[in-house]
């Protein structure tokens, strides 16, 4: 009976403790130093969000360990978001701004500073880090990040609702950190067109407009056996160079645009868009999702010639690539796209080359 007592009363002086600590916290929320920039632990991280004033903003979320969404509609790009948690843990403060330059250096996080909002996933009862009670979300820090200082190894940085701006730096680095935390979309998008292994690749069609006789199809028919079929026609090709048609699918594990190009001048855009595609690539997976890229010839530069001398029309090692449904222009290197750019030839054996 004793034992029970001494437990019953155990269990409210932690419940009272727990409660005063909950309150205390809850009171205390937006009170913490001025200088608290840095992040204890980034693996709780749920969500950021960036904006600045002149409508530009990111929200990146965490959909799961290692994967984060930009926006609601795409994939983030892995190294960026890993590159700014860490940033996020290590910065440190240099000194606080000096007297002489506060105000100015006010005005111009109030104009130009990028608004940073971090959300963690947060206990409202921790207690000697072993007891977790009512996990939930919670908007943690909220800051300005400003521009560099003169040395350009340090940044301004505000807290929100404070009036002293202090001077943060990146212990090891050599460089202002603030490019780190930017708002526009395109530095957060994952630039994936296509990351397809071969299990997963129910079919790939190729066409090429130019030449028709060129386009096929490669379907998958299971326990690794492919048939290539010649669109011309729709015959079946009974006889191809296996190991050419292999790497052509493992082509499509990794293929990324360099870069986007949806602020290019519209009319012009829309003028490369209008004309005949190059080649057109579509993959269907095992679970249905189609994604389709068209590619276009990028004209040369004036003066541009190949490794002979002789002048050429196009670029050697650029294409135009509309991705993404459509949505997304791009530019992509034939250097790594290059793989899958083949024509039906291509995987022929000689004697169907010589018909």
């Amino acid at each position: 009976m004793k034992k029970n007592k001494s437990i019953l009363i155990a269990c409210i002086v932690l419940a009272l403790i727990a409660l005063m600590l909950w309150l205390t916290q809850s009171r205390t929320t937006f009170r913490r130093s001025l200088s608290d920039f840095s992040l204890d632990d980034s693996s709780n991280v749920s969500m950021i969000y960036m904006s600045d004033k002149n409508n530009n903003s990111v929200k990146l979320i965490k959909i799961a360990p290692g994967q984060w969404t930009v926006n609601d509609k795409y994939p983030a790009q892995k190294q960026n978001v890993e590159l700014l948690l860490k940033t996020m843990v290590a910065i440190q403060v240099q000194q606080p701004v000096a007297n002489a330059a506060h105000d100015n250096i006010v005005k111009e996080l109030a104009v130009n500073a990028v608004k940073v909002e971090i959300y963690q996933n947060v206990y409202r009862i921790d207690l000697f880090g072993v007891i977790h009670w009512f996990p939930h979300e919670n908007l943690t820090k909220v800051y300005y990040v400003g521009g560099a200082t003169q040395s350009n190894e340090s940044c301004f940085m505000l807290m929100e609702n404070s009036s002293e701006p202090f001077m943060i730096f990146l212990p090891g680095f050599r460089g202002f950190v603030s490019p780190r935390y930017s708002p526009f979309e395109k530095y957060w998008r994952d630039y994936n067109v296509f990351r397809t292994t071969i299990p997963e690749i129910a079919t790939i069609r190729v066409e090429v407009p130019e030449t028709p006789d060129y386009s096929f199809e490669v379907r998958n028919n299971g326990k690794n056996r492919f048939s290539l079929i010649s669109l011309s026609d729709n015959q079946e090709i009974p006889d191809y160079d296996t190991l050419k048609l292999l790497n052509f699918l493992s082509g499509f594990r990794s293929l990324s645009f360099e870069t986007l190009l949806n602020e290019m001048d519209k009319v012009r855009k829309d003028s490369i868009i209008a004309s005949q595609p190059f080649i057109i690539i579509t993959v269907t997976d095992t679970s249905g999702v189609t994604k389709t890229m068209k590619t276009y010839r990028k004209k040369s530069t004036d003066g541009e010639t190949d490794q002979k001398g002789r002048p050429v029309p196009y670029d050697l090692d650029r294409l135009y690539a509309l991705v993404n449904d459509g949505k997304d222009f791009t530019l992509i290197q034939y250097f790594s796209f290059d793989k899958v750019l083949r024509p039906k030839p291509f995987f022929l054996k000689e004697k169907y080359l010589k018909r």
